[in-house]
């Protein structure tokens, strides 16, 4: 019998009083965000409000000047430059607005890189990127680099990277930006899909009022802070 506490929700994402400036430019001013495992988060608000820069430090791709950051329990500040590069690889998954594949590599190389920057083996690499390119419903692309892809292709195929190294969360920014509305549409749901399949977490900084509306909690940004939130029930 499921008591209280076990169903109470398990937090993957806390920031607190996160700031940065870039020069005498205070782009955050602030942050507090919590993000439960299996959310689907959505950030947005009006171009310079800071979106990027917290996705990018919540990614640790950035260093906050102030504040903390713990992903699934784990102060991630406290990391060295190296552990801090082997946590992310291992433990957050990426997706931007162009993609970003390596047009020398076939659709499953590209997958496949993280896997190997961890450490994993060839045929381990290779039967999880199989796997994913399947759920894309892309594995008849298996072997097409990506000048042979369509974008709606391109955004599946940089997913399923995000997603070979089975990450905590997938941090996605304007994910959606660069496609038309069919294949905006089939990304939005496969978001979903991969959350209500593997329970996976999304943070998505978007500027699609669609993709915004769909998920569970939205969080908006003005001028380097957060001025409130929208749930589904507030819809």
């Amino acid at each position: 019998m499921d008591t209280k506490e076990d169903s109470a929700p398990v937090s993957m994402i806390d920031t607190k009083g996160i700031t940065k400036s870039f020069g005498k430019l205070q782009v955050l001013k602030g942050i507090d965000l919590h993000v439960n495992k299996g959310e689907v988060v959505s950030i947005v608000g009006p171009s310079g409000a800071g979106k990027t820069t917290l996705l990018q430090i919540i990614g640790t791709l950035d260093q906050p000047d102030n504040g903390s950051i713990f992903i699934d329990g784990t102060d991630v500040r406290k990391f060295s430059t190296k552990k801090m590069s082997d946590f992310r690889n291992q433990h957050i998954g990426f997706v931007f607005q162009f993609h970003q594949l390596l047009p020398e590599f076939t659709a499953l190389e590209n997958i496949m890189i993280p896997a190997f920057i961890a450490g994993q083996s060839r045929s381990k690499a290779e039967k999880r990127a199989m796997h994913l390119l399947k759920f894309m419903g892309l594995v008849d692309r298996a072997g097409h680099k990506p000048n042979e892809l369509s974008g709606g292709e391109k955004q599946r195929v940089a997913v399923a990277r995000a997603l070979v190294n089975h990450p905590d969360v997938i941090l996605a920014d304007e994910p959606s930006g660069s496609l038309d509305s069919k294949n905006k549409a089939e990304l939005h749901q496969l978001f979903f899909d991969l959350r209500d399949q593997t329970g996976q977490t999304f943070v998505i900084v978007t500027h699609d009022e669609n993709l915004a509306a769909l998920t569970d909690r939205t969080i908006h940004l003005e001028d380097g802070q957060v001025i409130g939130e929208t749930t589904k029930a507030d819809r």
